[in-house]
């Protein structure tokens, strides 16, 4: 799954969660067989985690808790399942165990400089494209120097972090459509499969084969991605 704020993607494996602060507009996307469940927390439990859009690792704790608040009966207000009370204290367990999650490389920053927006464009289209920055800003006429300055004020990381990102993003979304290892690593400009599934891996926690592997069984709960997101 992928979420979409003013601030760029947020990608969303199986097993994690998205954070989407209050005020960011934003869009989810999902991308093969996924059941996504939605939370909402109040304005006093929302301050405590980032002002920022974030993806966390979900603890087993915290995936069952998320399971427990999105079952069936917890979306009709005329039976719930969890009094209020119990509500509440399900989902203060919620948020610490966020607060002590790992939060994961998935977001890819989204650039406000028109020279780096020409570049991501290009990128999205081809992210198979492994021209250098130089060969890219000479198509968009600006120098190496500036930017590489650019993607580091703007977007914290070089144009190859930015770019390896982007890449891994998109072998998420071709590999939750059923395409190989091998193939996606040729769409997303590897050069070979053990580069692909280093960068993955590195990225991902797991390799791409075993994310494959996990997909398929989407029945099982633990396959989950969630949206928390601020009530109000």
């Amino acid at each position: 799954m992928a979420v979409h704020t003013e601030r760029g993607t947020s990608v969303v494996p199986a097993n994690r969660v998205a954070w989407t602060p209050a005020e960011f507009t934003h869009h989810h996307r999902a991308h093969g067989d996924t059941d996504m469940r939605i939370v909402f927390l109040a304005p006093s439990l929302a301050r405590l985690l980032p002002e920022r859009p974030a993806v966390f690792l979900a603890s087993d704790l915290a995936r069952e808790v998320l399971l427990a608040l999105t079952g069936s009966r917890n979306y009709d207000d005329t039976a719930p399942g969890y009094s209020r009370s119990a509500r509440s204290r399900l989902l203060r367990v919620l948020v610490e165990e966020l607060r002590e999650a790992h939060e994961q490389p998935l977001h890819l920053p989204e650039p406000r400089d028109d020279r780096l927006q020409a570049i991501a464009r290009m990128l999205y289209e081809t992210p198979a494209d492994n021209a250098t920055l130089a060969e890219l800003g000479k198509t968009i006429g600006a120098g190496t120097r500036t930017l590489s300055r650019l993607f580091r004020s703007e977007l914290g990381m070089t144009f190859y972090e930015w770019r390896t990102q982007l890449r891994v993003y998109h072998a998420l979304v071709l590999l939750a459509d059923g395409h190989d290892t091998t193939q996606t690593a040729s769409a997303c400009g590897w050069a070979n499969p053990s580069s692909f599934i280093a960068a993955f891996t590195n990225l991902i926690g797991t390799t791409p084969g075993r994310y494959r592997t996990g997909r398929r069984s989407t029945a099982h709960a633990s396959q989950l991605p969630t949206v928390v997101k601020p009530s109000g």
